[in-house]
């Protein structure tokens, strides 16, 4: 029991860095408004599929490092990239079925505000 106290008190850190929200589609539309702790990041995922399009657009009160994303085994690839911005827009063309992150980083020292919109034609 001692053993897993233990365990559980080294792991609290690494769970407390993230916020991962799951994308869950209402009618084709996905809203996601919350804040980023300085440090810390928002990791918006959800399964996508091959061939489909997602128009996303973004604003927060800081700048954030931002990415889309999915992993291949060890593989990462981004689809889109950005440093330092507090806003953006775009459209991700899905090439595979693949879990798909929208990820903002807050590298400073003052939380940030973060609003998403995700939208499906």
């Amino acid at each position: 029991m001692k053993r897993l106290l233990i365990l559980a008190a080294l792991l609290l850190p690494f769970g407390a860095n993230a916020d991962i929200v799951d994308l869950k589609w209402d009618k084709g539309a996905f809203v996601h408004a919350g804040k980023i702790a300085p440090k810390k990041f928002v990791e918006i995922c959800g399964k996508l599929a091959k061939g489909e399009q997602v128009g996303w657009q973004f604003t927060a009160n800081g700048p954030t490092n931002f990415n889309i994303h999915y992993h291949v085994g060890k593989d990462v690839t981004y689809p889109e990239r950005r440093n330092a911005v507090d806003k953006g827009d775009g459209t991700l063309a899905v090439t595979l079925d693949q879990d798909y992150c929208w990820m903002w980083t807050n590298k400073g020292e003052a939380e940030v505000t973060l609003e998403v919109r995700l939208r499906k034609p």
